[in-house]
């Protein structure tokens, strides 16, 4: 009779957090439905809303400082010694950090958001921390069965979510082009999972280490396949169609959650992969590097060509996401262990300015209505300099202007390339960065040089969003200029986290 396994439940504390925090938001909606007041207030649907939404939050609060805790303090444990499908350790609790970070500012962001276009649901609040909950599954699976489930939770939520929006009808088209894409992908992921199974007799990453064959064309192609089933969830070129379309689509806080938190949790998962199941770098870099360096160079030129002819700023957000996947990409030609802690690093500090940016769209939303054109930031200076001043401050940033988060994670991923004698791919970067400060700048000519049209933004910030912006731009500075400085806490150097993260990988 076979001895009951032996599971340490510390592993996935922070993963439980927002999964009980899916069912306690239902269960709470249920029971402050049908009351007229609680706690001596009226349950109108405003006060229902912030309810849930805090309640969502309070529990990706705890999940992230769980995490922090433990990247603070190293702790690696696996969840099962004997079969370690999911392991904690620091570069899961890294991983972990981001992503509870992009949730709970997507989640504070979604509160007014969904009261002004009258789709305020619990539901919503239970998806995002479904979908969450894959995610934080996904960055810790160092087996290739958790890395599919996580895959499916966090993708099938999110396709929900892209939907939620009923009746807009670009919002059903968003949620059903990401849902035949994504399930394509997933479809290609499997196959490559199925291959590489086939090749090596197992999905445990230190199994798949031990027996892969450089030479298999069968291995290569199980590779190839996983790869192939990644680029569609990050955004690569070819594989990046359904991007624009699904967050203009959107409605916009499901977009600015979906644009940091998504993309965290497949270049993480991704890299654990090709560093503990492909094997050393040197195997990487002789197998994978040119695929990999193909990607990057067409993936960040064709989002960034396409970002400037763009009319609509989601669209705009859009491309431009499509461009920094193409930059993230380039730490995997590299495949050294500080461009490695490059990719983590620039995923925080995507989170921080890519939120801002839809933030501030969020905010303008006026009756029901996305200001998401152009036209409708022209003369914004005039009618909300403060809002003016954040997005311009967001659009430097992603542009990688000096003094900004966007500056620091570009200027540390270039440097790591060239460190790895790719000085070709680091000049063709710096080029495509060049081109995008065109169209992240057009947005601040507009604002300062134009006099406003049409309807007038909405005239009042909610407290949540005012929250929500504050954070990001003070965390745009902040690590623009003092990367690696411990402010609140000793242990805290960012820089120095992100490295010591990717040692245990090695």
């Amino acid at each position: 009779m076979n001895a009951m396994p032996v599971v340490n439940i510390h592993a996935i504390v922070p993963t439980l957090f927002p999964a009980v925090g899916a069912m306690v938001v239902l269960v709470l909606e249920i029971l402050l439905a049908g009351k007229q007041t609680f706690l001596g207030r009226p349950v109108t649907k405003g006060w229902l809303a912030s309810v849930l939404g805090l309640t969502a939050a309070g529990f990706l609060f705890l999940s992230l400082v769980v995490a922090a805790q433990n990247l603070i303090t190293g702790v690696s444990i696996p969840f099962d010694p004997e079969s370690p499908m999911f392991r904690l350790d620091r570069f899961s609790s890294f991983a972990i950090v981001v992503i509870a970070l992009g949730s709970l500012l997507g989640c504070l962001l979604s509160v007014h958001y969904l009261v002004e276009l009258g789709i305020s649901h619990g539901e919503y609040y239970c998806l995002l921390l479904a979908a969450s909950t894959g995610m934080m599954f996904m960055v810790g699976a160092v087996d290739l069965l958790l890395v599919f489930v996580g895959l499916e939770l966090m993708s099938i939520p999110i396709y929900v979510l892209a939907g939620f929006q009923r009746r807009n009808l670009r919002s059903n088209e968003s949620a059903l082009k990401y849902f035949l894409v994504g399930s394509f992908a997933s479809a290609v992921l499997l196959y490559g999972m199925a291959l590489l199974y086939g090749a090596t007799g197992s999905l445990d990453y230190t199994a798949i280490r031990g027996a892969i064959d450089p030479a298999s064309p069968l291995a290569l192609a199980g590779i190839a396949f996983l790869i192939v089933g990644f680029a569609f969830k990050v955004s690569s070129v070819p594989f990046h169609q359904w991007t624009p379309d699904v967050y203009e689509g959107a409605p916009t806080a499901v977009t600015a959650y979906m644009s940091v938190t998504v993309k965290a949790a497949a270049f993480v998962a991704l890299l654990r992969f090709v560093s503990e199941a492909v094997g050393a770098p040197a195997f990487a870099v002789a197998n994978l590097g040119g695929l990999f360096a193909v990607l990057a160079v067409l993936t960040f030129f064709v989002g960034n060509v396409m970002a400037v002819i763009q009319t609509n700023v989601k669209r705009m957000l859009a491309y431009s996401s499509v461009a920094h996947a193409g930059y993230l990409l380039l730490g995997f030609v590299a495949a050294t262990p500080e461009s490695y802690a490059a990719v983590l690093f620039y995923l925080l500090a995507y989170v921080f300015m890519n939120i801002g940016a839809f933030g501030v769209i969020v905010v303008l939303a006026n009756q029901g209505k996305d200001a998401d054109r152009f036209e409708d930031f022209a003369g914004l200076a005039k009618t909300r300099p403060g809002l003016a001043a954040l997005m311009t401050l967001f659009m430097v940033s992603l542009a990688g202007i000096p003094g900004t988060a966007g500056f620091m994670a570009k200027f540390g991923l270039f440097a790591a390339v060239v460190s790895a004698q790719h000085v070709v791919l680091a000049v063709l970067a710096v080029l495509a960065s060049v081109i995008s400060v065109y169209y992240y700048l057009r947005l601040p000519v507009l604002m300062y040089m134009r006099e406003p049209e049409g309807e007038a933004p909405r005239a009042t910030t909610d407290s949540l969003e005012g929250l929500v912006l504050v954070i990001c731009a003070v965390a745009v500075l902040v690590l623009g200029f003092f990367p690696n400085l411990g402010i609140f806490v000793n242990e805290l150097r960012l820089l120095d986290l992100a490295r010591a993260s990717v040692a245990s990988l090695f």
